[in-house]
């Protein structure tokens, strides 16, 4: 099966999955035998797996690009044809993107300025689907710089908060392109905050946790996010930084069984407005969660959490929290992910050089990837959010990385599982 993705900086990733709809736009209604479609069961789209051989679409167009209203084999597919022709000032597939615009293939709304390139690669038989141009700058499957490489670690900046976890391009209120519109820090509630040493560009976490995309990763404490060996490291299971802080409505998030707290301390917030791409269905970033409150405080008062908070929330969500396990428990000890500890599946080597397990026992999840719903075209603030619970002690810290946009045609749901294969 021939697959799709990119895997840079706001990237798309698996176009080629088992299951889900079929990515399928075309203006004929009669091209013959525009190619066969496969099926299965998962989340995603499907993709041709046998060509057609009479499809038409226009210019620079994806033809042949996933086998819409072309072939990827056999006889392939034709590129050009009257059913596509539009004048300038037309919008035939509804995109939002007239010709005038810069709409190079105005008979499918997955392609126009306002899109994602998906990078064509091989697959495990060598095959690789032919190059097309989404986002209609004039080159085909081209990939996006990295922009992450020589930020510093202290680096106040937001913005360059998220040019850690993979978004670079920026988007304005007065263009229809896709990207970050904002980028501040705030409180777990959303008010101004100045974070200082609790948020930190890291080029990784200890010898044994890399970045999972670019350079850098965005590390976010309740303490501070440094590491033995760099200034302001903290040297100790608890480093005060704010004030008694407020939730957001809903959290702490109660535990099935467990004992509840609703004050919260040291929180600090990473908050991004974004303009998802035209073609987009969805999105996903990686994560990593550390605790000192492991073992001790399991299911107790104190349990330090992590969310991801997005509105307008997506189905699916916890009062618009999009991280959590497939039991709903919240990114604490308390979350089934746990794998990283003395004893524990993964060991402690994940923790070597990072200060957890070294002043004082402690425990985490290794990477996991939380993935979301979103509609192309759509404005999303997501707000990264790490607090203590119930007193200012036994810290803890979250690495966000490698954000992409997911645009494989299919149905995304919200859910959050390990990743298998982590750098």
């Amino acid at each position: 099966m021939l697959s799709r993705f990119r895997a840079l900086r706001g990237a798309l990733v698996v176009v080629s999955v088992s299951g889900g709809a079929a990515l399928f736009v075309a203006c004929s209604a009669n091209a013959p035998n525009a190619g066969t479609f496969t099926t299965g069961s998962g989340g995603g789209g499907n993709i041709v797996t046998s060509g057609g051989n009479g499809g038409t679409s226009s210019g620079s167009g994806i033809g042949g690009d996933l086998g819409i209203d072309g072939g990827l084999s056999g006889s392939g597919g034709s590129t050009t044809g009257p059913n596509c022709e539009s004048g300038a000032d037309e919008d035939l597939d509804k995109d939002g993107f007239t010709v005038q615009q810069g709409d190079c293939n105005d008979c499918d709304a997955n392609v126009n300025p306002g899109a994602i390139e998906v990078i064509a690669v091989a697959d495990a038989d060598g095959g690789v689907p032919p190059s097309a141009d989404e986002d209609c700058d004039g080159k085909a499957d081209n990939v996006a710089p990295t922009c992450d490489d020589t930020l510093a670690l202290a680096d106040g900046n937001a913005m360059h908060a998220a040019n850690a976890i993979e978004l670079c391009k920026v988007a304005t209120t007065a263009d229809r392109k896709w990207g970050v519109l904002e980028a501040k820090y705030v409180r777990a509630n959303g008010t101004s905050f100045s974070p200082g040493t609790q948020v930190g560009l890291q080029p990784g976490f200890g010898p044994n946790v890399n970045p999972q995309g670019g350079k850098r990763l965005f590390a976010m404490s309740s303490g501070h996010a440094r590491t033995p060996g760099q200034s302001d490291s903290c040297g100790s299971l608890m480093c005060t930084s704010n004030n008694k802080g407020t939730a957001p409505p809903g959290f702490p998030q109660k535990v099935a069984g467990c004992q509840g707290n609703t004050d919260i301390y040291d929180d600090t917030a990473l908050e991004l407005k974004l303009r998802s791409p035209t073609n987009a269905t969805g999105y996903s970033f990686s994560f990593f969660f550390y605790t000192f409150e492991y073992p001790e405080w399991i299911c107790k008062t104190f349990n330090d959490q992590f969310i991801a908070l997005v509105n307008p929330p997506p189905a699916g969500s916890i009062n618009g929290n999009i991280s959590f396990d497939s039991k709903s428990n919240p990114v604490s000890v308390n979350i089934a992910f746990f794998s990283v500890c003395n004893n524990c599946a993964l060991g402690t080597s994940a923790m070597q050089g990072t200060g957890f397990n070294e002043w004082n026992d402690a425990g985490g999840t290794s990477w996991l990837k939380t993935q979301a719903p979103i509609k192309g075209g759509d404005e999303v603030s997501i707000r990264f959010t790490i607090w203590d619970t119930g007193d200012p002690s036994y810290d803890s810290t979250a690495l966000v990385d490698n954000f992409q946009w997911i645009a494989n045609g299919g149905t995304v749901a919200v859910g959050t599982d390990p990743i298998e294969t982590p750098k």
